[in-house]
C-alpha cells in the first residue's frame, strides 16, 4: 500500500462524507430505517457510504473493501483490506448528541495500519500520517489542504489516578464492575470511535468495551491509537485484537495507554 496516496485520500473522503452527514443532521427531520440486525440506519449513513466506497474503489480497485452498509455482500475474506464505517454512532446522530464519526482504515495482516476518525459535529479530526504517527488536525478541514496538525501521544498514566472513558450509549453493569477494579480519578463518556481518540490524545488512560462491536466500528480508532503509542487487546486474555475475522465481529476488548496496569477480566 502506498501510504502517501492513501492518507490524503482517506482524509479527503472523510471530510466530504462529513459534509454530507452534517447536511442531513442539520435538517429539520430525517428518516430512520431499521436493518436486518435491528440497528438503525439513516440517509446520512447511506450517502457517506456511497461517497467513500466510490472514492476508495476508484483509487484501490485491487484492495478488498469492507463497509458496514454493504456488510451483507462481503463474501471474500482476508487479513488485508480497507474497512469503513461511514457513520459510527448512528444512535448519537439520531438523538442529535454529536458524538458520531466517519471512520476509514487500512488493515494489513490483521492489524490496522493507518486510519482516519473525523467527528464533524465536534470539529475534531484524527488520522495517522504516512509514517504512522497519529495526529490531530485543527482548522477549516479543507478536503484538499491539510490544516495545522500536532502529533498526539498517549498519557504517561498514573495507576493511582486513572482517567477512564466508556460508552455513552452502551454502558452496563459488566463495564462498571470492570472499571471498579481500577483506581479511577475521573470518568468520561463518549460515543462512537471518539473513545479510542481520547486515549490516543492522553485525555483518557483506558477504554474497556464489554459489549458487541464490529471491526468497522473499531479499526480506524485502533489505528489512530496505535499511531499514538497505545494498544488494543482482547478483554479475556489480553492478546492483540486482530482483524479479518469470519463474521467481522469483535470480542470484548480494552484500549489503553501502555503504562496502565491492566486488570484481569
Amino acid at each position: 500500500m502506498n501510504y502517501d496516496v492513501l492518507i490524503p485520500l482517506i482524509r479527503k473522503l472523510s471530510i466530504e462524507a462529513g459534509s454530507k452527514i452534517m447536511e442531513i443532521y442539520q435538517a429539520d427531520d430525517f428518516d430512520v430505517k431499521v436493518k436486518s440486525d435491528d440497528s438503525p440506519v439513516t440517509a446520512a449513513d447511506e450517502a457517506a457510504d456511497a461517497l467513500i466506497s466510490a472514492g476508495l474503489r476508484a483509487a484501490f480497485p485491487d484492495v478488498m473493501l469492507v463497509t458496514e452498509e454493504q456488510a451483507d455482500s462481503h463474501t471474500a475474506k482476508g487479513e488485508t483490506f480497507l474497512i469503513v464505517d461511514p457513520l459510527d454512532g448512528t444512535k448519537e446522530f439520531i438523538h442529535r448528541r454529536g458524538d458520531f464519526t466517519v471512520n476509514i482504515a487500512y488493515v494489513e495482516n490483521g492489524v490496522p495500519q493507518r486510519g482516519v476518525v473525523y467527528a464533524p459535529a465536534r470539529e475534531r479530526m484524527f488520522f495517522t500520517q504516512a509514517d504512522g504517527q497519529a495526529v490531530e488536525e485543527t482548522g477549516a478541514f479543507d478536503p484538499d489542504t491539510v490544516g495545522d496538525v500536532k502529533a498526539i501521544n498517549v498519557a504517561d498514566s498514573d495507576n493511582a489516578a486513572l482517567y477512564v472513558v466508556a460508552s455513552k450509549s452502551h454502558r452496563d453493569q459488566a463495564t462498571d464492575d470492570y472499571i471498579n477494579k481500577y483506581n479511577v480519578k475521573d470518568m468520561k463518556s463518549a460515543g462512537s470511535s471518539l473513545k479510542f481518540c481520547l486515549v490516543a490524545t492522553g485525555e483518557a488512560d483506558v477504554y474497556p468495551r464489554v459489549g458487541r462491536t464490529m471491526e468497522w466500528d473499531t479499526a480506524a480508532g485502533h489505528a489512530v491509537l496505535l499511531g499514538a503509542g497505545g494498544d488494543v487487546v482482547r478483554f479475556d486474555d489480553h492478546t492483540p485484537l486482530k482483524y479479518g475475522k469470519e463474521d467481522f465481529a469483535n470480542p470484548f476488548f480494552i484500549a489503553y495507554a501502555p503504562k496502565v496496569d491492566l486488570k484481569e477480566a
